[in-house]
């Protein structure tokens, strides 16, 4: 084997699709929590920001079904699942300094 091509993990793409979704439910309980805690004097950008986080969330999941229903193409299967992977990770990684700006009042 090649040092450019390294064996994929066993089933990521199968876990990242249930947790993608998870992520999401929780990007729009977020929003939902903060339209009935938000007044008319006091809007914040936290809304706005967690439908964009939620959107990361649910392109990673549509990646990664479309990387399972492509396995018999593993080079297709592959790449769809870098890219599921990639976008959960920012989907995270923004929720995470949504979460800590959010709790700062920072916005």
């Amino acid at each position: 084997m090649s040092e450019t091509q390294r064996p994929r993990p066993a089933g990521l793409t199968q876990h990242i699709l249930p947790i993608a979704g998870t992520m999401l439910g929780i990007c729009t309980t977020l929003i939902g929590l903060v339209k009935l805690l938000e007044t008319q004097s006091v809007a914040t950008l936290v809304d706005e920001f967690a439908g964009l986080v939620g959107a990361c969330f649910l392109f990673s999941a549509i990646l990664s079904y479309s990387s399972i229903r492509t396995e018999p193409r593993p080079a297709l299967s592959s790449r769809l699942e870098r890219g599921a992977d990639a976008m959960f990770l920012v989907g995270l990684t923004s929720l995470s300094v949504l979460s800590l700006v959010f709790a700062f009042e920072l916005i």
